[in-house]
């Protein structure tokens, strides 16, 4: 929440001089008690003050959570995706696999055209693993989740709303997508371990 320079300057006389009734600020700033009603309701909601019958107002400032709870919702996606494991909608089960292990993840897009086509999941493998095809032969674009049934997100989404997606799809990674004409071109990956990296900067922002 931005403040405006009357709303500041509010808050520092509050800082100074609290407990202050609203008469009083009015004064200090040359206005109306009525002039000033709204942004103290504001400041009041917003957490910055607190006022007490009889008393006034005085500064209360704000919890840590409440700040990690802003900045939060102002980071975006394009901040802290990571690079995607894109793979061809031909390729077998057999590679999937082998692909997913050497590049230590546990989702790959799979693309057609160079365009989302479908994501293929470590679940996906492992009942592909246990059934009686041969996964040398068996190819994902068999066993992926398919467009358009494939949760995706932009560079520009923000992050808290996206982590909301994760949480009730209950998957573990979004591919990062752009519109084009030919479709959805994949630019990168978000995952659980993103989400920790957000979590963590916030923290170390704060100490």
């Amino acid at each position: 929440m931005e403040l405006n320079q009357r709303q500041g300057r509010i808050i520092e006389i509050v800082k100074e001089e609290g407990p202050i009734t609203g008469e009083q600020i009015a004064e200090k700033l040359c206005v109306t008690r009525a002039t000033l009603r709204p942004d103290l309701a504001i400041l009041t909601m917003a957490g910055y003050l607190e006022a007490r019958p009889r008393v006034g107002y005085y500064y209360k400032g704000k919890s840590e959570l409440k700040q990690i709870s802003e900045e939060l919702k102002k980071i975006r996606v394009g901040t802290y995706q990571s690079k995607p494991v894109v793979v061809d909608k031909n390729l077998s089960a057999y590679d999937a696999i082998c692909k997913m292990f050497d590049a230590d993840v546990g989702t790959l897009f799979v693309v057609e055209n160079n365009m989302l086509a479908g994501v293929v999941s470590r679940k996906d493998l492992l009942r592909a693993s246990i059934g009686t095809q041969n996964l040398t032969t068996l190819p994902i674009n068999v066993i992926m989740t398919r467009m358009p049934n494939v949760n995706y997100c932009k560079e520009a989404d923000l992050v808290h709303e996206v982590v909301q997606l994760i949480i009730d799809k209950q998957i573990d990674a979004l591919p990062v997508v752009k519109e084009t004409e030919a479709g959805l071109q994949i630019t990168g990956r978000f995952t659980k371990t993103n989400i920790a990296r957000v979590f963590l900067d916030i923290v170390h922002s704060t100490e």
